[in-house]
């Protein structure tokens, strides 16, 4: 799966590189180049992680937090969050975990670090995936809840998959108002949709309604306005979008436009080596790509197999 990813992302630089020869008479603009990396294997079921030696901490209150509206908050479950086999806030020890502390440093490092200056809203990452049912809202919600716990950073998680909404599914909550509410004008404000959590520094944005004209919606000024004012007006923050699958849905496309960043989870044994560069095609060439390699089967120190991710990353900023 790994070598089937490289081939793809190659073929994309290769094309890259030969637009960028062309340019080089015209520009003394200097290119870096990033190899592709590979983090350790998690595991993600709730047997398995018991026994792992990662521990995670993150500030969190069971109370509505103060001056916050009572419908406009959502006390997310952490005991079920942990049987659904979502990393732990509790204190559990998980390697789901450590896993996702790798992928978020990377992202961090683009985000904020050297490489974000090349990128255009290097803070907002849109996770997605080839074909439906791959595991991207459980990445994402993962992603989420660990960069959340960082001591320095807060994070903004909006479901902008409007045709089939997992986000508030995957935390045990209940559907909300949300983002296509605010895009039809049905709330005035996005801070209307915009839900606090008993996660210190973790908001959500539903999807909401269904609505036909979701594409339009999404690609409106109001939208590009809005996104503009989530990567700028704080320096803190990350944001989040759990989009539709990349293949065949002209919704996401739309969002890679507003993104800097963008993982893409891929299911080992199912994702087609015409799928991963159909998902690379469909990407902003400017963008960061990482791929979460889901349900990979690896083998434990001790001999025994387990399901688990991967995270290679491509740059070439």
């Amino acid at each position: 799966m790994k070598n089937t990813i490289e081939k793809a992302l190659q073929k994309q630089q290769e094309a890259k590189q030969q637009r960028l020869e062309e340019q080089a008479s015209e520009s003394s603009l200097d290119k870096t180049t990033h190899e592709v990396t590979v983090a350790p294997s998690a595991s993600f079921t709730e047997e398995q992680s018991q026994s792992e030696d990662v521990s995670s901490s993150v500030d969190v209150s069971e109370n509505t937090p103060p001056n916050t509206v009572q419908e406009r908050y959502l006390g997310i479950d952490f005991e079920k969050l942990s049987e659904k086999g979502l990393i732990s806030l509790s204190g559990e020890r998980k390697q789901i975990n450590e896993e996702y502390r790798e992928i978020k440093r990377k992202l961090l490092a683009n985000a904020f670090g050297a490489l974000s200056g090349t990128l255009n809203n290097p803070n907002i990452i849109m996770v997605s995936s080839s074909r439906p049912s791959e595991g991207k809202t459980f990445t994402a919600t993962n992603l989420a809840l660990s960069i959340a716990s960082e001591q320095d950073k807060t994070v903004l998680l909006i479901d902008a998959d409007v045709l089939k909404p997992n986000v508030l599914r995957t935390l045990n909550l209940k559907h909300k108002p949300g983002l296509m509410e605010y895009l039809t004008g049905d709330v005035d404000d996005i801070s209307e949709v915009i839900y606090h959590t008993n996660v210190d520094k973790l908001k959500i944005i539903p999807a909401g309604k269904s609505h036909h004209l979701s594409t339009e919606l999404l690609a409106s000024q109001k939208m590009h306005d809005t996104v503009d004012e989530f990567a700028n007006r704080y320096p803190d923050r990350v944001v989040i979008f759990d989009t539709p699958p990349l293949i065949g849905i002209n919704e996401s496309a739309i969002l890679a436009n507003f993104a800097g960043q963008a993982v893409i989870v891929v299911e080992e044994g199912r994702a087609k080596m015409t799928d991963i560069k159909l998902c690379v095609e469909r990407l902003n060439p400017e963008m960061a790509i990482g791929f979460v390699v889901n349900k990979s089967v690896h083998t434990d120190t001790d001999g025994s197999g387990y399901y688990g991710y991967y995270y290679a990353e491509r740059m070439d900023k």
